[in-house]
């Protein structure tokens, strides 16, 4: 088989949005573009105004997706239509929401001639921030203590189990440290009408924020692995700087979870360091973070490397890469007609 980086090749990507909670699509796709020259990106967007619609530099195509609300019949069929016209290889989804219903349609993508590489439901499932405690118990991994809860009724049990501060976190994103039951039932009541129940109530830990991006190959080895330590932290709680670091622990606990669960695809790690020096995983998404270009430019490109698995490509496990290499994140003003607006939003696609 010849590389395919000497083949064309058309990648459909999720996540296209980069306000202050971003997206890991356009990271992607930066980290694709360096590993294939001649690749075409086709943007697959859930609303008008996601920045990347407009970046023609970057995506060279965008479609309206249906909400992953809509269920994954609605989604198929867009995408079938979608890969009548441009030919897709391979699909990276990006969103945490949506990954369910990717994994269910899978079969039918592969029939279509799109490929991914994607966990299964079980994997998913047991990753969850609902089970994340169950699944520390279960393999050994030390993790705060967490309730998952339905009802605001049910907030302070879980207080006065864990004591404040509380974390309190979205089903699917977004976290809030609360100090008073007052702040933990605005957290409760704004982050259940935007993601739905449950919520999740975690045990706060004070410590250094630490994030590591893995590719696991489904068999229980892991591919790649890049640590780092967030330098600067939004309001919301996302890194908007950081910088890749060495720590022997730091990638046995990345090798200790793929060999675990057999991951497949993309994974971040989120973890606390506590000034014991002990490791605590916060949270588990399954999929690539919005940071992900650091680990191109640290000499790891875990897209491209999760694009060649796509391909059926035998991918060899990376192992160097540059301690020290730094992120920081920047606003941009992106200068768009109105007229591409306008014609998004009236016919679901923009590009040539």
């Amino acid at each position: 088989m010849a590389s395919v980086t000497d083949t064309p090749l058309v990648i459909g990507v999720t996540g296209l949005n980069a306000i202050e909670n971003p997206g890991p699509g356009l990271s992607v796709i930066r980290s694709l573009r360096e590993g294939f020259p001649n690749v075409r990106i086709i943007g697959l967007a859930y609303e008008s105004l996601e920045p990347g619609i407009y970046l023609h530099n970057l995506v060279d195509k965008t479609y309206l997706i249906p909400y992953p609300s809509a269920g994954s019949d609605a989604l198929l069929q867009r995408l079938q239509h979608i890969q009548a016209i441009e030919g897709m290889d391979i699909i990276i989804p990006n969103f945490d929401a949506e990954l369910q219903n990717f994994i269910k349609i899978s079969p039918e993508l592969q029939k279509a001639g799109i490929r991914t590489v994607l966990p299964t439901h079980k994997q998913l499932e047991a990753c969850s921030k609902p089970n994340l405690a169950a699944f520390g118990k279960q393999y050994g991994f030390s993790v705060p203590k967490t309730v998952s809860i339905s009802t605001v009724d049910e907030l302070q049990v879980a207080a006065d189990e864990l004591n404040y501060p509380l974390v309190v976190k979205g089903k699917f994103y977004e976290a809030e440290v609360t100090y008073t039951a007052y702040q933990a039932q605005n957290a409760f009541y704004r982050l259940s009408a935007k993601w739905g129940t449950p919520i999740i109530v975690q045990q706060f830990v004070k410590g250094t924020e630490i994030n590591v991006a893995g590719l696991g190959d489904g068999k229980g080895n892991t591919l790649s692995i890049i640590p780092m330590r967030k330098l600067y932290i939004t309001d919301k709680g996302k890194a908007w700087a950081g910088i890749t670091i060495a720590d022997d622990k730091l990638l046995d606990i990345a090798q200790q979870f793929t060999a675990a669960t057999k991951w497949h695809g993309g994974f971040e790690l989120e973890l606390m360091q506590d000034k014991a020096g002990e490791l605590f995983i916060m949270e588990i998404n399954p999929r690539f973070p919005a940071w992900i270009y650091l680990t191109a430019a640290a000499g790891q490109n875990q897209p491209v490397a999760l694009a060649k698995m796509a391909l059926g490509e035998q991918v060899e496990p990376l192992t160097d890469y540059q301690v020290g290499k730094m992120f920081i994140r920047y606003a941009l003003d992106h200068i768009a007609d109105v007229s591409e607006f306008q014609h998004f939003s009236a016919f679901g696609e923009l590009g040539p």
